[in-house]
């Protein structure tokens, strides 16, 4: 599966960013889908996540309430709405996806199979 994410950029506290996330070679069927970030100094981290059925979703505490996965199965896409966003959101931003059947807890201690190329997102304040 390869993972083409964009959509980031410069945006004020407050303001709001959508990122997209496309695959080819493989679908998303059967697999977790979802966004790590990682901010400058830091560890990479999870963010949110689509369960390998698609039925769930997952954020991590910190965005929950402000940020909001859906997906596009026709075009092979999810996104990530971000809305609300602040300066401790800034981080390169990352697609990435599971194996098949892989469990949301894995996926999101890291159970990645499949990277996209980091999108970047500075909330300035």
């Amino acid at each position: 599966v390869q993972l083409q994410a964009s959509g980031g950029g410069l945006v004020q506290a407050g303001g709001s960013l959508r990122l997209s996330c496309a695959a080819s070679g493989r679908t998303f069927n059967n697999r977790p889908v979802g966004w790590f970030r990682q901010a400058p100094g830091k560890e990479r981290e999870f963010v949110a996540a689509f369960s390998w059925s698609g039925g769930n979703t997952y954020y991590t505490d910190s965005v929950k309430g402000r940020f909001t996965c859906s997906r596009d199965n026709a075009k092979n896409t999810v996104y990530l709405q971000m809305n609300s966003l602040k300066p401790e959101d800034t981080a390169v931003y990352y697609c990435a996806a599971g194996g098949a059947y892989y469990s949301s807890e894995y996926f999101k201690a890291g159970g990645v199979d499949y990277w996209g190329k980091g999108t970047q997102v500075t909330v300035s304040s």
